[in-house]
This record gives C-alpha cells, sequence and structure tokens, in this order.
C-alpha cells in the first residue's frame, strides 16, 4: 500500500468511529431513558478519548508528507485531513475528553432546566462548558482570535469579523422590512387542535415527497428537531404540537434538507473526510432552500393546503391563497425555530453576539440571562415572558456548539444564491412544486451541491453552483419581494 492508501485506509476507521459517537448523540436525544445521562456522559467521553487520539496521531503526519495524490479527489482528501489534523494536535487530548464529557452531561442538565424554566440549575454546568471551550478555542487560535478558532468548526475559511459585515448589511434592510409588514394587517393564523399521529404520518410524507430515502434513515422525535449521520444511515427528528402543525411539518422539511445534503454525496466518499457536508453553512443553505424557498412557496403551500384538508379536514383556512399567506405569516415571537423568514435571521444575529462575547470574556456567564433579555426587549420590542422562551430554548451552548449560530444565517445567504440560479436552471418550478414534485429542484441541488460533499471549500461550491460571488444580496431580494407581495407593500 502506498502512504496515501494507507492514510486513507485509517481515515476509513477514524470516521467509522465517529458515526458510532454520532449514534450515541442520537440515541441520548430521542429514545435514552434519563436515568442513563451519567453512564452516557462516560460514554461519549471514552470514545471521545479514542477519536482523539487517532486524530492526533502521529503517523498521520507521516502520511501526509509521505502521500503523493493523483487527482482533485485526492488532493482534496489530504487537504481536509491535515485541516483536521493541525486542529486535533493543537488541543490537549484531556481538554478533548472533558469537553466530551461535560456536553454531555450539560444537554441533560439543559434539557430539565428548560423545562422547569429555571436558568440557575442551568448556569454552573454552562460555566464549565464555556470555561473549557475557551481553552479549546485559545488551543486552536494560538494567539489570535478565539471565536475564529470556534467558527472554523463549522464554516472552515471564515471568521467572525467577515460575518459580522455580512450581518451589518442585512440588519437595516430586514428591520425595514420587519417594520413596514407588521404595520399591515396580520393573516390569520391556525387555531384549533390537530392530531400529532396525524401530523407525524404527513410529516413522513412530506419527508418522502422531498426526497429523504427512508431505506437510510428513519423519521423521529426530539424535543430540538435534527439530522444526524451521513452515509448510509442518515437520521432526522421533528417535533409535534396539538395547536401547531407548521412546527411540525417545516421542521420535517427542514431536517430532511439537511439529510438529502448527506444522502447525496457521491457514494465513492462514504467514510472519508469528503463524505460530508462542507460546512454547516452549506448544510443550511439545503435545509433553508428546502424550507422556505420551496416548502413555503406558494406554489408547494397549494399542494400542502389539499394534504392538510385530506388529513384534518375543514381547518378554518378559506383557500390556498389565505393558508400561503397563513404559512408565512410575520409576527411577533421568541423561538428561533418558529421564526418566519423576515425576523429569523434577527434571532440569528443576537446569538451571534452574545456567543462571541461570551468567548472573548466580555461576557460572563452568570450575566447571560440578562444581556439575552435586554437584547433581545432592544431589537425586538418586546420582554421575553420566561426562560423557555429566551436563553434556555436552543441546545447548542449546552453541548458545546460555539460558532455554530451564524452559519444558520450564512446559510440563508448561500440559500438565496442558489436559488437565483435554480430558478433559471428549471423554468418550469413552480408547476412541479404546484403537483407535490419536488424532483425538479432536488435534482438540482444534487447535481450542483450535494454529490460533492467536502470536495471544495464552502463558499466555493456556492459560487460554482449560483455562478456568483456568495452574498447577502439575493436573499434580500427575495425576501422583499415575497413579503412585499404577500403584504401587499
Amino acid at each position: 500500500m502506498t502512504a496515501f492508501d494507507e492514510l486513507m485506509a485509517f481515515q476509513r476507521d477514524t470516521s467509522a468511529l465517529g458515526q458510532i459517537a454520532g449514534r450515541l448523540g442520537w440515541d441520548q436525544e430521542t429514545v435514552m431513558p434519563r436515568g442513563a445521562a451519567p453512564q452516557r456522559a462516560e460514554e461519549m467521553a471514552a470514545i471521545e478519548a479514542v477519536l482523539h487520539a487517532r486524530r492526533a496521531d502521529p503517523r498521520v503526519a507521516e502520511w501526509l508528507d509521505q502521500a503523493a495524490p493523483q487527482d482533485e479527489v485526492g488532493k482534496a482528501q489530504l487537504r481536509e485531513i491535515r485541516r483536521a489534523y493541525d486542529r486535533a494536535v493543537k488541543v490537549p487530548a484531556d481538554l478533548a475528553t472533558a469537553i466530551a464529557r461535560i456536553t454531555s452531561a450539560a444537554q441533560g442538565t439543559w434539557a430539565q432546566a428548560r423545562a422547569d424554566e429555571d436558568v440557575s440549575a442551568f448556569l454552573p454546568v454552562l460555566e464549565e462548558v464555556v470555561s473549557l471551550k475557551r481553552q479549546e478555542g485559545e488551543a486552536l487560535a494560538q494567539g489570535g482570535d478565539v471565536y475564529d478558532a470556534m467558527v472554523e468548526d463549522y464554516e472552515p475559511y471564515t471568521t467572525g469579523a467577515q460575518i459580522a459585515a455580512i450581518f451589518d448589511e442585512m440588519r437595516p434592510r430586514l428591520v425595514a422590512l420587519r417594520a413596514a409588514v407588521l404595520d399591515r394587517p396580520e393573516p390569520a393564523a391556525l387555531s384549533g387542535s390537530f392530531d400529532e399521529l396525524i401530523q407525524m404520518q404527513l410529516a413522513q410524507k412530506l419527508a418522502i415527497t422531498f426526497g429523504y430515502d427512508l431505506n437510510n434513515g428513519r423519521v423521529d422525535k426530539a424535543v430540538h428537531p435534527f439530522s444526524s449521520g451521513s452515509g448510509l444511515d442518515v437520521r432526522i427528528t421533528t417535533r409535534t404540537s396539538e395547536t401547531d402543525p407548521f412546527n411540525c411539518f417545516y421542521s420535517t422539511i427542514h431536517e430532511v434538507g439537511h439529510a438529502a445534503y448527506e444522502q447525496g454525496i457521491d457514494r465513492d466518499y462514504l467514510l472519508t473526510p469528503l463524505g460530508r457536508g462542507v460546512s454547516m453553512g452549506v448544510h443550511e443553505s439545503q435545509s433553508r432552500i428546502y424550507e422556505n424557498q420551496l416548502g413555503r412557496s406558494r406554489a408547494f403551500t397549494g399542494w400542502l393546503f389539499d394534504q392538510m384538508k385530506d388529513a384534518f379536514g375543514d381547518f378554518g383556512i378559506a383557500d390556498a391563497d389565505a393558508f400561503y399567506a397563513t404559512v408565512n405569516r410575520v409576527h411577533n415571537g421568541y423561538i428561533r425555530t418558529e421564526a418566519d423568514e423576515v425576523q429569523y435571521n434577527l434571532h440569528i444575529m443576537l446569538r451571534f453576539d452574545l456567543e462571541r462575547a461570551l468567548m472573548a470574556g466580555d461576557l460572563q456567564v452568570n450575566e447571560l440571562e440578562a444581556a439575552w433579555n435586554d437584547r433581545f426587549k432592544a431589537d425586538f420590542g418586546y420582554a421575553v415572558d420566561k426562560p423557555s422562551n429566551g436563553c434556555l430554548q436552543d441546545v447548542h451552548w449546552s453541548v458545546g456548539l460555539f460558532g455554530y449560530f451564524p452559519t444558520y444565517s450564512l446559510g440563508n445567504v448561500y440559500a438565496g444564491c442558489l436559488y437565483q440560479a435554480l430558478r433559471a436552471a428549471v423554468p418550469g418550478l413552480d408547476d412541479q412544486l404546484a403537483d407535490g414534485d419536488t424532483s425538479g429542484a432536488t435534482a438540482w441541488l444534487r447535481e450542483h451541491v450535494q454529490q460533492h460533499g467536502g470536495l471544495y471549500a464552502p463558499r466555493e461550491i456556492i459560487r460554482r453552483a449560483s455562478g456568483i460571488e456568495p452574498g447577502p444580496e439575493p436573499l434580500l431580494g427575495y425576501l422583499e419581494q415575497k413579503f412585499s407581495a404577500i403584504y401587499g407593500l
């Protein structure tokens, strides 16, 4: 075997172990008994110790020095292995293990604190998570910006300053659009009761409609919807509310976007660094374009309206046009995952600024709730009513995902670029969506984005697919046009 072959064989075993760790995480979020949390924390710590040792194995450096890739794919494999190795060797093994242990335990503490509306029960463990993640960031940054080092895990080759510049460009137009929309009469909201078993049945139908392969996946319920796994085992979760079926349906479509990305990657890349989505921003571009530009379009909501009438009978919305307005209703709310397209990115900007301050040490954990509440009141104009609608609503910080939040809005920006190109490439798109046929759109996304996995850098894959330099203008134009039409601006 050549050095390249030996390196790739080693990498496949490491990736397989990583998949096992991910499956433990899926189990913890879905079916694990609550009392198993302390043991699961030890299990996660043990497998992280093995993974870290492999990622930082000195043989990897030797193989990298000796390997001679023959093509573009081989060069990309080495690029990603080298990037992961360079990061792994900077983080002490005991620190990586400690982070895995505390974040597994913190997840359960967060869930209970959220259920009890008790921020004080969560803050001590969050303090530990933040402290350990700062140490990790400092080790990775080696004198540079700690938050930049965190972002690198989720959106390679991007800095906090670059993200802040994009957000500064977006904010004025989003705020102006929100003000104009909220000054107009609000469309009717859904009311009544919607059987949760029927919701799950329709959610499964929606998953299939958007191309999710259930031979290599499954749909379960969780407190916080997510997608897990890659390659031949890609699982999603959703959640139900008796009074809000949209939460279930659009969470499902969103997570299918993530899962379709993983299922669509070239199988030749299975269990290699290229066999997963290249970044969370590109990942979010898929989930957001599935959920919003496709799933909330006038064409597709017309089909969904008929599906809901068949499933639930008359549910109080007069016709497909009224249903479209209801689906896209802009309204006050606290929850990021339930936010409309106009306000969603403002929720992300709040979290981005707070977590950046936490990593810089400018904001202390015991100040987080007050800082969140003050910022929310300033940005949205009304006060947070309870912690589960405030700083306890998201799981991300409990599991150490600092640097993750801004990728949601980067994903929206990327989705805007992709949708512009998609509409030009698939001229019959609306007619297809009106029939509940997403195949034209999903096939285009699979060809131009998903199949490539990690072959190209994040901005490069969006540039190749859309034909333009990634930026917020297509997204902002789409939002202004769509909501001006709905609200008669």
